[in-house]
């Protein structure tokens, strides 16, 4: 009489805690953070396992939904109300991934509000070889004050990564022939649009509560991503009339 064999039954899948899941989503988000995490399952929009401690585990389910979210924040700017809908009609991870476009190393990024240590600075070099920007454009972006290189003392300028994104958006436009004093608009309509944000938040960005502090730039974050996508919806909705 011949044994069956075993059948081999899959491994359990180990549930992470709240740190573990955000080291693993830091290298593909940057801005990520416990805090965040913690903000998005105050909105509802995460629902980990909690121990008898009180202490959040995520399984895979938790961590692909997590990175959804993310992804539709990132590439979308999709505000977290959408967010939610779109996960309420079945929105999955991999549907977002499919939906995406091809990774292209000149495209252009969001950059998020809230930093993770320090940005790394960019010689001008560095940045025109980065983005294809030309020298002049660079200067001409300066004298109209869309980018701000840093200097110390008498040594040459340093741009973050931020600048180093505006000249990239600023380098696709002029192969259309929009040049800094067209991109002025831009930079007034921004200035205002700080201040808005600035003045919703005020009191809670100067709070010495460090928590709520650091509440309110993930707030600010997220804020920075609706306005995006609402100047998306106008211009598109505008541009709509012409076509």
């Amino acid at each position: 009489m011949t044994s069956e064999a075993p059948i081999a039954r899959p491994p359990a899948t180990k549930s992470l805690t709240i740190g573990s899941v955000c080291k693993s989503l830091e290298r593909e988000f940057p801005d990520i953070s416990i805090s965040k995490i913690r903000y998005l399952e105050g909105q509802k929009l995460l629902a980990p396992r909690r121990t008898r401690g009180g202490y959040r585990l995520y399984g895979p389910e938790d961590v692909q939904r997590l990175r959804t979210i993310l992804r539709l924040q990132r590439d979308e700017f999709l505000p977290l109300r959408v967010i939610r809908q779109e996960l309420a009609a079945g929105r999955a991870d991999a549907e977002v991934d499919r939906h995406a476009p091809a990774a292209d190393p000149r495209a252009l990024r969001r950059v998020a509000v809230l930093r993770k240590g320090p940005e790394s600075l960019y010689s001008l070099e560095e940045m025109l070889t980065d983005t294809g920007a030309s020298a002049d454009l660079v200067k001409e972006l300066e004298d109209f004050g869309i980018v701000n290189g840093k200097r110390e003392g008498t040594g040459e300028p340093l741009y973050d990564e931020t600048e180093r994104e505006i000249v990239r958006a600023a380098a696709e436009l002029a192969k259309f022939g929009v040049g800094g004093r067209n991109l002025r608009v831009f930079r007034t309509s921004a200035d205002r649009e700080a201040a808005l944000l600035e003045q919703i938040l005020a009191s809670a960005l100067k709070s010495r509560n460090p928590d709520r502090r650091r509440e309110a730039v993930e707030a600010l974050d997220n804020l920075a991503a609706v306005t995006s996508h609402l100047k998306h919806l106008l211009l598109v909705r505008d541009l709509r009339r012409m076509v």
